[in-house]
């Protein structure tokens, strides 16, 4: 859908893949642009005035906009082959029904410890020998629902409940999908890796032969493609740019239009990628959102009135995200997490191109469009 402002929900998930990529650092790193996007989406379907205005410059959406964008990009994500994709609210305080049912597809439950801490205060004297492991398990019941949501991939949220949370929100997505040509198992074998400090060491290296039309290149980037089974699968892309270049340079060439990209000059490749796994969880995303214009929706005085006629506000924000590529195809999943409290083609010449991603390179999950950034990550090897 295309806004008043010209700017499709796309092109918004984009911009903040974009404008985020520069806080994540040059190690090792995986985070869900479009996870980040749904659940600050919901968010700002609720907001209103200069608290929804603030929310539009990040996300590029706000109010009923915010609910349609949301709606459209979580049926666009579901219909991925191998991609699902779950949103919740549980809270302590009523919901507006207005809110319930401008997100449709959203969840919506009440925090387990809702009843005992809207008892009223003279009410806790007679619970003083009563420990904090007796309160209403809160934590494991959406824990479970983050297993559940995530195939098992995630364990546990991002961010740790202490009972005062008056909303708690959530959005899981989760990916399994296989390669359309699966690497040779007896071909891997260690190759010695460079990582982002400039140690080398051998690293488990998957290897094949890929047609070139699977390889392209944007200012000075290599870009691979590696296909995955279905109609409607996934485009699976891994960057690597120039020596010394890192992610915030690197990964946004995986989602270049095609007029920017120059074609392999061969007829195929010999692709050499490590195999990894990379996992990360970010417990102050809310620092981030701050670093990029969102003063007003994280402080008491934010105008959420659409949500509920408590003065809320987003006091945390986390991601756990996770994505492991193996010789069969590629599993994924991430968990956000969103606390609101109140207050003209070259000729091809017969050779066979070697690429090798033998230093830090990029992977970037785009739905089947190759437009959504559902999963992107950087793998410095610095961590093993």
């Amino acid at each position: 859908m295309t806004h008043g402002s010209g700017i499709t929900e796309a092109d918004a998930i984009r911009d903040l893949a974009v404008r985020w990529l520069p806080r994540l650092g040059d190690g090792d790193f995986v985070v869900s642009p479009v996870g980040l996007w749904l659940a600050l989406g919901v968010v700002a379907s609720g907001a209103r005035g200069r608290t929804g205005e603030e929310l539009r410059g990040l996300l590029g959406v706000q109010g009923e906009a915010a609910a349609e964008g949301v709606g459209l990009v979580g049926r666009r994500v579901a219909g991925v082959d191998g991609v699902s994709v779950a949103t919740g609210v549980w809270s302590t305080l009523p919901i507006l029904e207005t809110f319930r049912r401008g997100v449709p597809g959203v969840r919506f439950g009440v925090l387990p410890g809702a009843v005992l801490f809207a008892l009223p205060d003279e009410v806790f004297p007679a619970t003083d020998d009563m420990s904090f492991g007796e309160l209403p398990d809160f934590q494991g019941e959406l824990d479970g629902w983050v297993r559940e949501a995530t195939g098992g991939r995630i364990e546990r949220l991002p961010l740790d409940l202490d009972g005062s949370e008056d909303l708690v929100l959530l959005n899981a997505l989760a990916l399994k999908a296989s390669w359309l040509s699966a690497f040779p198992g007896h071909l891997t074998r260690d190759e010695p890796f460079t990582d982002g400090y400039g140690d080398t060491r051998p690293v488990p290296t998957m290897r094949q032969r890929i047609p070139a039309g699977w390889v392209w290149y944007v200012a000075g980037a290599c870009v691979v493609e590696l296909p995955c089974l279905g109609d409607r699968a996934v485009r699976v892309r891994f960057v690597l740019g120039p020596e010394g270049a890192g992610p915030a340079e690197v990964l946004p060439a995986a989602w270049a239009e095609p007029g920017a990209r120059r074609p392999l000059v061969a007829e195929s490749a010999d692709l050499h990628l490590p195999r990894f796994t990379l996992r990360t969880t970010l417990d102050a995303v809310v620092e981030d959102l701050a670093a990029l214009g969102v003063d007003r929706a994280l402080r008491p005085g934010a105008d959420f009135s659409g949500i509920s006629a408590a003065d809320l506000f987003i006091g945390k924000v986390g991601q756990s995200a996770v994505v492991e590529v193996a010789e069969e195809g590629v599993e994924a999943a991430a968990v956000t997490q969103v606390e609101m409290g109140r207050g003209a083609v070259p000729p091809r010449h017969r050779v066979v191109e070697r690429i090798a991603f033998d230093r830090p390179f990029g992977v970037v999950v785009l739905d089947g469009a190759g437009e959504l950034p559902l999963f992107t990550g950087w793998r410095a090897g610095i961590s093993v």
